[in-house]
């Protein structure tokens, strides 16, 4: 296989196991079973709003908050203090970088990485920032609007 064939090769499909907006700044996440993706703009009800810019939507995989809460001798990590939108797991979310992805109703385009902000020590303890290095997901831009709910496939689109 040539290395185009291998970026599009992928096992199973991902899934969506939880999604959450922040209607205000610095508040609390708020899970929510579906929302709507609104074209170039972010998810509806989410602060995080941000007409043609790169980083409409967070997604972070539930795998790695396992290995972030074993970077923290904890058992677990309420998903929330992440401050992610989408949680999903099946599919390793760096594996769609340059691509489109539907998730749902809706398309994707992977736009960068999602490092960690200094609000991880406030919300993860003591080490959160460093244990979320390289953990901390991706962002994205919605190419087409559409509802994403809970249970929903993440389908890389071939290009």
């Amino acid at each position: 296989m040539n290395f185009k064939e291998l970026f599009g090769n992928y096992s199973q499909k991902g899934k969506v196991v939880v999604i959450g907006i922040r209607p205000k700044r610095l508040e609390p996440l708020i899970f929510i079973p579906q929302v709507m993706a609104l074209k170039d703009i972010g998810l509806e009800g989410d602060r995080y709003k941000n007409l043609g810019g790169p980083r409409q939507v967070t997604l972070i995989q539930a795998e790695h908050l396992d290995s972030i809460a074993s970077f923290l001798g904890k058992k677990m990590i309420d998903p929330s203090l992440t401050r992610r939108n989408i949680v999903v797991k099946g599919i390793n979310l760096l594996s769609l970088k340059e691509k489109q992805f539907r998730v749902g109703d809706a398309v994707l385009e992977y736009s960068g990485e999602c490092h960690p902000c200094s609000r991880m020590e406030e919300n993860l303890g003591p080490g959160g920032y460093n244990a979320m290095r390289g953990h901390g997901g991706i962002t994205a831009k919605v190419i087409e609007g559409g509802t994403i709910r809970e249970g929903d496939d993440i389908t890389p689109i071939s290009t």
